[in-house]
């Protein structure tokens, strides 16, 4: 259960690295493309499917240096589904050249479909 666990949490960092670098391939890889998502961009809604995600990816990403933390993570296995839940940092540079953080909530689910753990569903929320 362990390896498991420490395969999830890698595929999870892999997620958000590639949201951060604005890497579109590896984020349509991890995911599935009927993923669906509760986040603060969709104004309150439930979007679903690639398309919404894409726009932002398009936008290239975190600019200049960045670096994403996962903080105190944890995994429940469900048969083939996996819940990731934890807190999220993201340190970059703001727009007056300033370090900043942001933080957000965040739990994302994962189901295993032949063999390969996909991306399934997420709900993000801002703290502070």
């Amino acid at each position: 259960m362990a390896d498991l666990t420490e395969e999830l949490l890698q595929l999870n960092q892999r997620l958000l690295d590639s949201i951060a670098n604005g890497d579109w391939p590896t984020y349509r890889d991890l995911c599935d493309p009927t993923l669906s998502a509760i986040e603060p961009e969709a104004r309150g809604q439930l979007v679903e499917g690639m398309d919404f995600h894409r726009f932002y990816f398009d936008l290239g990403g975190v600019k200049g240096r960045h670096h994403t933390t996962m903080c105190s993570p944890r995994v429940r296995l469900m048969g083939d589904v996996a819940i990731v839940a934890y807190a999220r940092l993201v340190q970059c540079i703001g727009a007056d050249g300033a370090p900043m953080t942001i933080a957000s909530a965040e739990t994302r689910i994962w189901q295993q479909q032949s063999g390969h753990w996909k991306h399934v569903h997420f709900h993000r929320s801002p703290i502070g």
